[in-house]
């Protein structure tokens, strides 16, 4: 039985890429009185959230919001535009891409999987460790010449890996190859954290969750969706009740649902949105840019490995660190929380016991981060791991020399 009053003192640091910390005020609004679902006072309410999350994924069409995990979100992408055998180009960037990957051959499509082959010099997989390259996209797309392949599924911000793929990169490639199947984008860790524009780069689908950026707890996930997506959806055979966007879509339009919403957690949601568009989306890719930046300082001054290979898709969101051969990763996660109260991811399918993952999103700041870091530094001592300096003073070095944003000081 769980002992609630076994909590040691103090926060528990929360600094896995997801669940975020949850802000106090969107508690606050979670909170609040449930709701007659069918009333007045929910339409207002549901038409608010809807218009906001449309500027967040930066889209003027429409945005299905279920009551779901991100898993469920990339099921209602599939079954929703895609029919029985049909060809999906994948590409593999880490876990999640995998886990997309084979959902699509349960749901009885002919999934497609691409990436770099081999191994690097750390012994991981070299496709965990780099972004989509849209060369290979293209390539395999002009082979295509009878235009089976009916979607491109990518990984935007990898949460396995820390690693940002470019998604116009992939459009341009795509259209490049003058293909016509439909984009899809899975921006569960990236929304609201990381520079994301359906409409400008040509996605069709973007899949995303509450979890993450928007620093709400699970329970919340989302498709967005293009012209091309919803005409796609009306000859789509693959069953589908639940998910089905036409009539999510319709009572949308007067801000209600065909089934009973999570009510509290969209009062959350509309909080959150006050949260990042009050503060403007580009200050909001700009403040995870520099705290992602402060967190590599560290891991770079310990003289460890990034996961992510790409110093020009790092992502904004978490950074991944390779342990030493031999050195495994999780008893250090686990020795970390016991002796700190301090939760990291773990490393997650081909990853699993070579590196641990660091988020630095949600309800966060410049202190919260070096804390962390100073959990993470003392747990790296005491597993034995030996390290080439302070990252700690790399991150406090970083924070102080780049100030944070005059907005953020005066919402501060």
């Amino acid at each position: 039985m769980l002992q609630l009053d076994s909590h040691p003192t103090g926060r528990h640091f929360l600094q896995i890429p997801g669940p975020s910390p949850v802000p106090e005020r969107i508690l606050r609004a979670i909170s609040l009185p449930t709701i007659d679902h069918r009333g007045p006072e929910f339409g207002v309410l549901g038409l608010k959230v809807l218009a906001g999350i449309r500027q967040v994924f930066q889209t003027r069409h429409p945005v299905v919001i279920y009551p779901a995990s991100g898993t469920g979100a990339w099921e209602a992408a599939l079954s929703n535009t895609l029919s029985a055998g049909d060809a999906v180009l994948m590409y593999e960037t880490g876990h999640f891409a995998t886990l997309w990957q084979k959902m699509a051959l349960r749901l009885g499509l002919a999934p497609e999987f691409i990436g770099l082959p081999g191994t690097d010099e750390t012994g991981l997989p070299r496709s965990w460790r780099h972004g989509v390259q849209a060369d290979l996209v293209e390539a395999r797309l002009r082979e295509d010449g009878g235009h089976r392949i009916k979607a491109v599924c990518v990984v935007h911000n990898e949460t396995s890996t820390g690693v940002t793929s470019d998604i116009a990169a992939v459009r341009r490639a795509m259209d490049a190859a003058g293909h016509p199947a439909l984009l899809m984008v899975d921006s569960i860790s990236g929304l609201a954290s990381a520079d994301y524009r359906h409409d400008e780069w040509g996605v069709d689908v973007t899949v995303s969750g509450s979890q993450k950026g928007l620093m709400l707890p699970p329970g919340i996930s989302f498709n967005a969706l293009s012209p091309k997506a919803m005409e796609a959806s009306k000859t789509a055979t693959l069953p589908k009740a639940f998910w089905a966007w036409d009539e999510i879509v319709e009572m949308n339009a007067s801000g209600y649902w065909p089934y009973t919403p999570n009510t509290n957690l969209l009062y959350g949601l509309s909080e959150s949105l006050d949260m990042l568009l009050g503060e403007g989306l580009e200050q909001v890719f700009a403040r995870h840019q520099r705290w992602a930046a402060g967190v590599r300082a560290a891991v770079q001054a310990w003289g460890l490995p990034i996961q992510c290979a790409e110093a020009s898709v790092y992502s904004p969101v978490l950074t991944g660190v390779i342990t030493p051969q031999g050195v495994d990763a999780d008893a250090i996660r686990r020795l970390i929380h016991e002796r700190f109260d301090l939760s990291l991811g773990t490393g997650l399918g081909k990853l699993k016991g070579r590196m641990f993952r660091m988020g630095h999103l949600g309800d966060s700041n410049d202190l919260t981060l070096v804390a962390m870091l100073a959990g993470v530094e003392m747990g790296l001592k005491l597993a034995g791991v030996k390290l080439a300096a302070s990252g700690v003073a790399a991150a406090m070095e970083h924070f102080s020399r780049h100030a944070a944003p005059m907005a953020l000081k005066k919402a501060a």
